[in-house]
């Protein structure tokens, strides 16, 4: 009986390790893997991962830029299950600091997702645009909106 508690615990531990949210680093793939960007996007880290609906995300990307960006904007689509659900554009001095200089900075936004969001697979698409609309930087990542209720999390707090 007592081996049978102990396998229990430690499954139930390592369960609750793998479901618990944190950051995570998470895989970039390019719109168009023969264009040479000049914005370099190096990987994206999600907070938590999986997302929490009705919870604070953090979505920080880690990138170069060739030349210095006075500004521009960010277009954002975003796809469920492979179905367009949510386009946005976004100012980039907004989501960085401008002038963005040569070499290294991050991109990052933190957003509140409706309670009601469905829970799931998600594809956000990211094109990086200067001042004059010329493209500089198109990738794609996937992230997980959690199953769990967040209203259950709420209750417990």
């Amino acid at each position: 009986m007592m081996r049978y508690t102990a396998i229990t615990l430690i499954l139930l531990s390592l369960l609750l390790f793998i479901l618990s949210p944190s950051a995570h680093a998470t895989d970039i793939r390019y719109c168009d893997k023969k264009t040479d960007y000049e914005v370099k996007v190096h990987g994206v880290e999600i907070s938590p991962d999986p997302v929490a609906r009705g919870q604070p995300a953090t979505f920080s990307i880690a990138a170069s830029a060739g030349n210095a960006i006075s500004g521009g904007k960010l277009d954002l689509d975003v796809a469920y299950f492979g179905w367009h659900v949510h386009s946005e554009t976004r100012d980039l001095c907004t989501e960085t600091s401008c002038p963005v200089s040569t070499g290294d900075f991050v991109i990052s936004h933190s957003q509140v997702l409706p309670i009601f969001t469905p829970p799931g697979s998600y594809t956000l698409k990211m094109k990086i645009l200067d001042a004059n609309k010329r493209q500089l930087s198109c990738v794609a990542f996937d992230f997980s909106i959690g199953f769990g209720s967040s209203m259950a999390a709420n209750f417990l707090m």
